[in-house]
């Protein structure tokens, strides 16, 4: 056995080809780009040099101006965007033993691993801040800004500045984590709580997770949970054909692999009821579009009974806004309300990113996909928020999970839940009242003053409309040639017109115009607007709690904002070292164009010719992309990791099918190592997952996948593997295991979770791999969000091109008649957040993208080393190939200490007092925690952060010897509450200072981020689960 894994490792060392590239100076940057954008040919690997990554270079690309000041402008970025200096390489590799960065990445990275290939990024050297500004303005200009009244689930809004400024803008706010460490992330929690409570008073209905990605994922989610609700002995799923079309293809796309089958059915005629009574045996579940896509308004209580009286779950897509005047969906008896918020106070931003929300009784708490907060309480009793039933998720569940959601829309979540604490529930009711007002004065005018019809009789904000003596076309373009309006062409005599909190009296006297051709008097309705009729208002109130009924004023909401923001530590206040998820530099530069009106003012069905700033951004993008993965053609559909995930593997499904083979190849391969989103992936693609082992160092074990590949030869779809490994190493087999599986039939999905590690330095694609996803939330710049946004770039070969994602409304790069079906609602995914990535790969550029990776590597290798005398560290090993050291991470082993007491979750809350945030907890191995420092921090700071660890050893060394010093670490986190107000007798029997709990380092004293509460009772809070807003009843009686 011994031997046989021998010679597959020795296979797998082959040498492998050299590359060139065309390379263009400082001063020709802008022509050596203009001239690269011409040709967007399938990228080809056949003639290349190798990218220069010593040293004696990195000091010329992190300061070209440091020995000469020329003609360039100085505002250059890679000494911005990466922390260590020349000087601290320098001192870096001395620490290592090394004398140049060629050196260290010959030993850390397999020869057969380490390609170099030099990058055809344009321009070379990368532009500056300000060329980046003028260039980014440049392409938002070429986006026409036109008032779009499409509809469709998206709507204009207004984002109070208060909120774009404070929240949107604040690093404070977008540079945060997962508030996976709550003691550090209450002020999140609590505006996540926030939108939770605005989402169950709206629906109706008890419980709401946190958000999710889009409302064609949370439909598909729903379809999901009501198929497993059943344990899929129904395999019909009932949709409404008055259902927004880009949800159905998703829910389409995501019922097709798990075997579901999707019946359309007009649920608000006769017909459609009686339909459904024909079929409702085999029936798991039914969805409805409240109001419709068309605008109509129904009640839908009959269908809700009859899916009930058949175990199924009744789901509603809604709109926040018009349920804040019309009845909610539990007056129906849904089981499900879901949606998006964009429509509070999200931009546009050509489909994303938007929140979707998703409620649902409490009966189904432990089955509801996404993240929950809740409430629970610290050590001393206080309440405190926590994301809430955490079992449920797809880490723990792996492939019995029946969701992957990895990510939610955490910070637009917060500008929406901001929305609704600043409008409060009388402001929000007064906009929705102005729509429904402006949308009957317009539907009043045409009926009374045309011989077109409206065939909707009842609406909010819609109303559909058959033309009578004129074509769609010659409508849509009066409203836009002569109005600057875009409307919906439904078909070639049929329109549709949304309104929303934009509408202005000008927009109302011109579509009169559009739709009748004649003059309207506005004085003429003395200032009155149309109400909606008494029988569609709901008689519940909305938003009771104190939080939407107190911060009103611009004052009040900017100190609400201040203070939440204050109880969390983000990357404003020090790194953010988490493994697996590369918390980088969220440059400013990057993050501004989140607020370009160019970018984020554009509907994502809008016509082409209005969006070809965003045709040139996502072209240049996903080009790039190809470029640095070395692969042919990308799709930015997917907007989370989990989501590139499962489309990648749908592609590979998709390439199956056209072979024949769709049936048979079922196996999906993953090793025991992965992250628990690749089995629940698989899953959700219906593919069956077989385990594959690991070796004790860590890295695939090649025997065993060997004899899986060829035992499931005729089966095999595909193997999902995680490079570098999920254990941060450079697995010098993962050559061999890619051609296992393809002399076996079998495709290659490559999870780019840790592409930080091989940008310039090695790809995918010359690993020999069929697809990938990148994390762009990682790799490439943009910011966590606190939870999200993501986005997730599907890179594939050649052969799996045909089958990338299509689009109901917009033709996708690509599209076939093979193609998939959407993966989620917007045809670019979270289209805006693309800017921020395109922007840090053009700054950077050809030249100094190689040495992010290698600093990442070098900083990780740096900080290992010096703490290897105080922890164990798993799997690295000085004498084999590719373990001698970890790439960008590595793992602290703290098992052993569990026998004296100490635990890995007792250093991850003791290092909150040191300022910290904790590194990866137990993930990939129970009892460890993993540590990923990025390029993005300096020396300094990597320095910081090691000797609050040697110190922590020192702690644990006390608790061991019974020191009382040792008990600071059962007592962690120390709030300052806790510090200040805890009574001197009661302190006196912890056995250790004040000073000792909160200033265990020097540096502490002058800059500290506090935890703001203690250790949570986590079991308390799953026990007792509150998910909302405390009531106006709780609040009073707490304060007697």
């Amino acid at each position: 056995m011994i031997q046989a894994r021998t010679a597959l490792l020795r296979s797998s060392r082959s040498s492998l080809h050299r590359f060139v590239n065309v390379t263009s100076t400082a001063t020709t940057k802008f022509a050596a780009y203009q001239t690269s954008r011409v040709s967007l040919t399938s990228f080809s690997r056949s003639l290349a040099t190798k990218a220069d990554t010593s040293s004696s270079n990195y000091a010329k690309v992190f300061n070209p101006n440091s020995e000469k000041v020329g003609l360039d402008n100085l505002d250059t970025f890679a000494r911005r965007h990466i922390g260590p200096t020349p000087a601290n390489v320098e001192k870096m590799l001395k620490t290592l033993g090394y004398n140049d960065l060629n050196e260290f990445l010959a030993q850390a990275i397999p020869e057969h691993i380490l390609f170099k290939r030099k990058l055809k990024i344009q321009p070379q050297q990368g532009f500056t801040e300000s060329e980046m500004l003028d260039h980014l303005h440049e392409i938002a200009n070429k986006n026409k800004i036109v008032k779009s009244f499409i509809g469709k689930g998206y709507a204009g809004t207004k984002l109070p500045p208060v909120i774009q400024r404070n929240l949107l803008e604040s690093p404070e706010w977008y540079t945060s984590y997962t508030p996976y460490q709550p003691e550090i992330s209450q002020g999140r929690l609590e505006s996540l709580l926030n939108y939770q409570t605005v989402i169950t008073s709206l629906t109706g209905l008890p419980m709401a997770n946190a958000s999710l990605l889009d409302e064609g994922t949370a439909a598909g989610e729903a379809m999901a949970m009501s198929y497993h609700n059943l344990k899929g002995k129904k395999s019909i799923y009932v949709v409404d054909s008055n259902l927004h079309p880009q949800t159905l293809d998703v829910i389409k796309s995501r019922a097709e692999n798990i075997s579901v089958q999707i019946v359309e059915l007009p649920l608000s005629t006769d017909a459609g009821v009686e339909q459904l009574k024909s079929i409702l045996k085999d029936v798991c579940g039914a969805l409805v579009q409240y109001p419709g896509t068309d605008g109509s308004i129904h009640n839908y209580k009959q269908i809700g009974e009859l899916v009930h009286s058949n175990k199924g779950l009744f789901a509603m897509a809604t709109d926040l806004l018009a349920l804040t005047l019309i009845k909610p969906p539990s007056d129906f008896g849904a089981d499900i309300a879901l949606g998006t918020s964009q429509r509070f106070g999200v931009p546009f931003g050509y489909g994303g990113p938007h929140a979707a929300f998703f409620s649902t009784s409490m009966k189904y708490s432990r089955k509801i996909p996404g993240r929950i907060v809740g409430l629970s309480k610290d050590r001393l009793g206080k309440p405190a928020l926590r994301l809430a039933l955490q079992t449920r998720e797809q880490h723990i569940k792996r492939e019995k999970a029946t969701s992957n959601i990895c990510t939610a829309q955490a910070l637009l979540a917060n500008i929406s839940a901001m929305y609704a604490v600043y409008h409060g529930p009388e402001g929000l009711k007064n906009i929705a009242k102005r729509v429904y007002g402006f949308t009957t004065l317009l539907a009043n005018q045409i009926q009374s003053n045309s011989t077109h019809q409206i065939l909707n009789d009842k609406w909010f904000d819609t109303l559909t409309i058959q033309l009578n003596q004129v074509s769609a076309d010659e409508v849509l373009l009066k409203a836009l040639n002569k109005h600057n309006i875009n409307l919906f062409k439904v078909n070639e005599s049929t329109v549709s017109v949304t309104l929303d909190e934009t509408v202005e009296t000008k927009d109302l006297i011109a579509l009169i115009d559009t739709f009748t051709g004649k003059s309207f008097d506005i004085a003429s309705i003395n200032d009155t607007l149309p109400s909606l009729p008494t029988e569609l208002l709901r008689t519940d109130q909305i938003l009771t709690n104190e939080v939407f009924n107190t911060h009103h004023s611009e004052t009040a909401l900017l100190r609400y904002l201040h203070l939440l923001q204050s109880k969390d530590l983000s990357l404003a206040n020090s790194m953010i070292p988490l493994g697996s998820c590369t918390m980088k530099l969220n440059a400013t530069v990057e993050m501004q164009t989140l607020s370009i009106p160019g970018f984020n003012s554009i509907h994502p069905f809008a016509p082409i010719d209005q969006a070809q700033g965003y045709k040139q951004l996502v072209d240049e993008f996903e080009k790039d992309l190809n470029d640095i993965t070395g692969f042919d053609a990308t799709t930015s559909m997917p907007n989370s990791g989990a989501q590139g995930e499962y489309t990648g593997l749908s592609l590979i499904r998709q390439y199956h099918k056209s072979r024949g083979d769709y049936e048979k190849r079922n196996i999906c391969l993953i090793p025991v190592s992965a992250h628990g989103t690749n089995p629940a992936s698989a899953a959700m693609c219906g593919l069956k997952v077989v385990p594959v082992k690991c070796l004790s160092d860590g890295s695939i074990d090649l025997v065993d996948l060997q004899e899986k590949a060829e035992q499931y030869a005729e089966n095999l779809c595909s193997i999902m593997i995680t490079y570098p490994s999920t254990y941060g190493l450079f697995e010098p087999g993962v050559k061999k295991a890619i051609e296992l599986v393809h002399k076996n039939g079998g495709l290659v999905y490559l999870d780019g979770a840790n592409m930080n590690a091989q940008v310039g330095l090695t790809s995918p694609g010359d690993l020999g791999a069929d697809v990938c996803h990148l994390n762009i939330h990682k790799t490439f710049a943009l910011s966590h969000g606190g939870g999200g946004p993501g986005q997730a770039p599907v890179c594939v070969k050649e052969h799996l091109k045909p089958f990338l994602p299509s689009h109901h409304f917009v033709q996708t790069p690509h599209s076939t008649n093979e193609s998939i079906k959407s993966v989620n609602s917007a045809p670019y995914g979270s289209a805006s957040v693309i800017p921020v990535s395109y922007s840090y790969i053009k700054m950077l550029g050809a030249d100094a993208l190689p040495y992010v990776s290698s600093i990442a590597i070098l900083n990780a290798n740096y900080m290992l080393t010096r703490l290897k005398e105080y922890y164990p560290i798993l799997f690295i090993d000085s004498n084999s190939e590719g373990l001698k050291h970890c790439a960008h991470e590595f793992i602290l082993d703290l098992r052993d200490f569990k026998a004296i007491g100490i635990e890995a979750i007792d250093v991850a809350k003791r290092l909150q007092d040191y300022g910290f945030h904790a590194p990866t907890m137990s993930f990939p191995v129970a009892g460890t925690l993993m540590i990923e420092p990025t390029e993005s921090e300096n020396l300094e700071e990597l320095d910081r952060f090691v000797d609050s660890l040697i110190a922590i050893r020192q702690e644990i060394e006390a608790f061991g010897k019974g020191d009382s010093l040792g008990n600071v670490l059962k007592n962690a986190p120390h709030s300052l509450e806790d510090i200040i107000s805890t009574s001197q007798s009661d302190w006196e029997t912890r056995g250790y200072t004040r000073e000792q709990a909160a200033y265990p380092l020097p540096f502490l004293k002058t800059s500290k981020c506090w935890p703001t509460v203690s250790r949570l009772d986590d079991t308390y809070g799953d026990m007792n689960l509150i998910c909302t807003c405390p009531s106006v009843e709780e609040v009073a009686a707490d304060q007697n």
